[in-house]
């Protein structure tokens, strides 16, 4: 009856070690299972290294970065060049050849090209063009300069003007002076694009102190290949939420006269912007962008052309700086 006291079950033990009790594992279990757990890497790192090279290949971006700080055994494979060239575009050498001088910046691997290209867009074809890669997948991007888009009026100083910023990628960037007809019109092919991907296409620019005539109206935009379906859609390019509602309309003349004009007749009153219109979005480099559309590239040696056009209500518009449109994957919805 009062015997050698027993020792106390697995379940207690388990307990008291902060075990849960459902997975009823003793100590012995536990060290097995890290044993096993132990010999898998060991398995996998002790394979030859084209081997192991060849399955981090097989993976991502993300999944090589996070595989190069696992162990030093793993980093020399996840950091080669062999894996990182598998993830840069099949002509990323032809594209890079084409780039701007100082564009052209010397790289120690193949892993740093790939960041330093997701980072730092490069310039090509003579500066009219911008390359980068997106860092989740690697596919391509690019931005048409405003110089190489078609603006509808854009060789006329006194509706545009042609300036240099520091903080725009290119050398020049429009700025829209005054004009009651807003067209703009970029083209790309699509064998320059990666294939099966999904891309959206957005107008980047800015507004500035004296940005007027984009409140209250909508700008149609569209992306789509020429001759086949174009995909439309309404959007503003003022930055706020609210428009201003204003009448009547003045005919178009030509002038800051009668743009003046039209601003001293026109009752102001802030409005919520009406329908589901698209307000443009702060990017990271501080400038502006509003989508566009989206486009799938099935393949083929097409031309894909993106526009912007407020050519109806025939008010004067002023004040925008254009940088140029870009174009880069977007997930489905």
């Amino acid at each position: 009856m009062y015997g050698r006291p027993q020792p106390p079950s697995k379940a207690l033990y388990i307990k008291k070690r902060g075990f849960p009790m459902e997975e009823q594992k003793d100590c012995s279990e536990i060290r097995s299972e890290q044993m096993e757990e132990s010999t898998g890497k060991s398995r996998f790192t002790s394979l030859p290294l084209e081997c192991v090279t060849e399955i981090i290949s097989r993976t991502s971006p993300p999944d090589a970065s996070r595989m190069s700080v696992v162990s030093t055994d793993l980093r020399f494979a996840a950091d080669s060049d062999a894996v990182w060239e598998g993830f840069l575009p099949k002509d990323f050498q032809s594209i890079i050849a084409g780039a701007a001088g100082s564009s052209r910046a010397e790289v120690q691997s193949k892993k740093e090209l790939y960041l330093r290209l997701s980072d730092e867009p490069i310039l090509i074809e003579g500066g009219l063009k911008s390359f980068s890669i997106e860092k989740r997948s690697g596919k391509k991007c690019y931005m048409i300069a405003a110089r190489a888009l078609t603006i509808e009026w854009g060789d006329t100083p006194m509706y545009w003007k042609w300036i240099s910023l520091p903080q725009s990628r290119f050398k020049e960037v429009a700025e829209l002076i005054s004009v009651c007809w807003f067209e703009i019109r970029g083209r790309i092919n699509t064998c320059l694009l990666c294939l099966k991907t999904n891309y959206a296409a957005y107008l980047v620019f800015n507004s500035t102190t004296e940005t007027y005539g984009f409140e209250y109206h909508p700008v149609e935009v569209s992306i789509g290949i020429i001759g086949g379906r174009i995909s439309t859609q309404s959007v503003y390019l003022n930055p706020s939420k609210t428009q201003t509602r204003r009448f009547p309309v003045v005919p178009r003349r030509i002038g800051r006269f009668n743009r003046g004009l039209t601003q001293l007749m026109g009752l102001q009153a802030s409005v919520p912007a009406g329908g589901n219109c698209q307000h443009p979005k702060k990017r990271e480099d501080g400038w502006l962008e509003i989508e566009l559309g989206e486009f799938f590239n099935e393949g083929g040696d097409e031309e894909l052309e993106m526009s912007v056009l407020e050519v109806k209500a025939g008010n004067w518009k002023c004040g925008l700086i254009i940088q140029g449109i870009e174009i880069r994957p977007k997930d489905r919805a």
